[in-house]
């Protein structure tokens, strides 16, 4: 299975795509915004995410009010959960200065959209739609998404994989370009969600879904996880993006710098090198090496014309000499008798016996 967004091929045979989230880190400046777009680009992102949403579409004040109080990574909120997404909501009229940044810095553009305005105004400017976790089983804005045509970036923090499936079957039959991202919907970049992000996901995923491209939204701190789910297929990786984890804001204490970003897009390029192919033979590099190291049936004594070869007249050594009898052929050899004189040490080809 492959798509494409943007110019990027995304499939199991092609590099990993990079997804920035830059989210509410721009703390509610345009020209922050443009800045950070600049910075992922130059840490080796492939695109730029925002997200747009207004307070009142995505959270019910009345709502989070009456809860006893607030809990998860919001308990450490300083204001209520409405006013902090209305703060980190994003005009609609940044779009087109966004997404020009992007084009001129040669990265691509998109936003989770959080309502179907969202969806409608965003769609003539995204190569590809991005849905998050918390939308995973609101099964008519996943068609309604679908139908745009575009390739479906689906997150599945905080799912039960009855409601992955029920999210995948509704998807697939409008759009085959479907992209599963595993993730953790914990924010509070706690050591202790390295053992919840559960990366088997991934090849669970893949052999229920065989379609579907498979990748990693991801809040854990370092680079072990995104290196794991590289290994185990993943295609699509997208961590949250600042220039600063002091910063006061929701984003800004799990999000990547510029600095470790560069760093887990440098190493995830190693890993994909490393993993290469599955075929296993010698390769370019070791050629010299596997004569080297390897041995061959050499005479453990000088041999006469003539002479039948016993056990006690071979020795197995190093190097490997190329044409050389392998090991492997050593009880094939007794009993033959030697064609010409061998010194001691001549490796044994089998033009030196006969019968």
């Amino acid at each position: 299975m492959e798509t494409k967004i943007g110019s990027h091929i995304i499939g199991k045979n092609h590099p990993t795509y990079f997804i920035a989230d830059i989210s509410a880190n721009h703390d509610g400046s345009l020209d922050r915004a443009r800045m950070l777009i600049r910075m992922a680009k130059d840490a080796g992102a492939d695109a730029a995410k925002f997200q747009n949403f207004r307070a009142a579409k995505i959270v019910s004040d009345y709502g989070f009010k009456h809860m006893n109080s607030q809990v998860s990574h919001q308990a450490n909120w300083k204001k209520s959960v409405f006013e902090v997404y209305s703060d980190a909501s994003i005009p609609f009229d940044w779009t087109p200065v966004l997404k020009e940044e992007c084009d001129k810095a040669g990265i691509d553009y998109f936003s989770s959209p959080y309502d179907f305005e969202a969806v409608d105004y965003l769609d003539p400017f995204v190569p590809a739609h991005k849905i998050g976790s918390g939308d995973v089983d609101w099964l008519e804005m996943l068609a309604y998404i679908a139908k745009k045509g575009k390739p479906v970036l689906l997150a599945t923090g905080a799912a039960s994989i009855g409601e992955v499936q029920q999210a995948v079957h509704t998807i697939l039959p409008i759009n085959k370009q479907l992209v599963l991202l595993q993730c953790n919907t914990n924010y509070t970049a706690a050591a202790v969600n390295f053992d919840h992000i559960n990366l088997r996901v991934l090849e669970t995923y893949q052999l229920m879904f065989p379609e579907v491209i498979v990748g990693l939204s991801d809040h854990t701190h370092g680079h072990a996880t995104v290196l794991g789910a590289v290994a185990l297929g993943a295609r699509v990786v997208e961590k949250h993006f600042t220039d600063d984890n002091q910063r006061v804001g929701p984003d800004h204490p799990f999000s990547m710098t510029p600095t470790t970003w560069l760093e887990m897009v440098e190493r995830t390029r190693e890993l994909e090198r490393a993993l290469g192919s599955a075929d296993k033979s010698i390769a370019e590099n070791e050629k010299d090496t596997s004569v080297v190291q390897r041995r061959c049936l050499r005479a453990a004594r000088d041999i006469q014309a003539g002479e039948v070869i016993t056990r006690a007249m071979i020795d197995v050594l190093r190097p490997a000499t190329p044409g050389a009898i392998k090991p492997a052929e050593l009880a094939l050899v007794i009993g033959t008798h030697a064609l010409k004189a061998l010194p001691a040490g001549k490796e044994i080809r089998w033009t030196d016996l006969g019968e």
